[in-house]
């Protein structure tokens, strides 16, 4: 069965999904792969680089200034959102020995990736505010790269990148239900 874990995986760190990160892997960590993966990894680290674009935004777009500080107030709020969950569940970092960490990690816990929560928090509400573009076509362009590349990295299982995604979607929509309320009341 695909589903099982194939004979002589007896080690408990071996998991479906760790097999899963093994394979992906095993298809995208090439030199240039790797390489834009790290890159990303380094804009996304602590949500540094969404909450540069945030400020870019306030800056650029006088008119809706609050807007864009509010956004990305947002996006900070998913990464501390998932920062707490993170430190609450605990989940360590793939321990396959056939998994190469091809980046730094700041912890070693894993679950949920920052990285995807303020990616989907940042492409959600900035998407909502960027002229000409939706936060459904922003986070179809910058989510799953974002997913994929924790998974490349070797740093994160499949799980944890699709409950980051999840969770960086609810607080973005949570945030725009606040601004909308908010926006009727002025």
């Amino acid at each position: 069965m695909a589903d099982r874990i194939p004979a002589g995986e007896h080690n408990p760190q071996v998991t479906l999904e760790t097999i899963a990160v093994r394979k992906v892997q095993s298809v995208l960590a090439r030199p240039s792969v790797v390489t834009t993966a790290q890159a990303m990894s380094k804009f996304g680290d602590h949500a540094i680089g969404w909450l540069a674009v945030g400020a870019v935004g306030a800056v650029a777009d006088r008119t809706r200034r609050g807007e864009w500080i509010a956004a990305t107030a947002g996006v900070a709020v998913a990464h501390g959102v998932s920062i707490a969950v993170k430190r609450t569940v605990r989940r360590r970092r793939p321990l396959d020995p056939r998994i190469e960490v091809l980046v730094d990690t700041p912890s070693t816990l894993s679950f949920p990736s920052s990285h995807s929560t303020s990616t989907t928090a940042a492409a959600v509400l900035y998407g909502g505010l960027a002229r000409g573009v939706t936060g459904r076509s922003l986070a179809s362009v910058l989510v799953p790269p974002m997913m994929v590349s924790r998974l490349a990295l070797g740093v994160h299982y499949p799980s944890d990148v699709v409950v980051g995604a999840t969770l960086g979607g609810a607080v973005a929509l949570g945030v725009r239900r606040h601004l909308k309320r908010w926006r009727s009341r002025v």
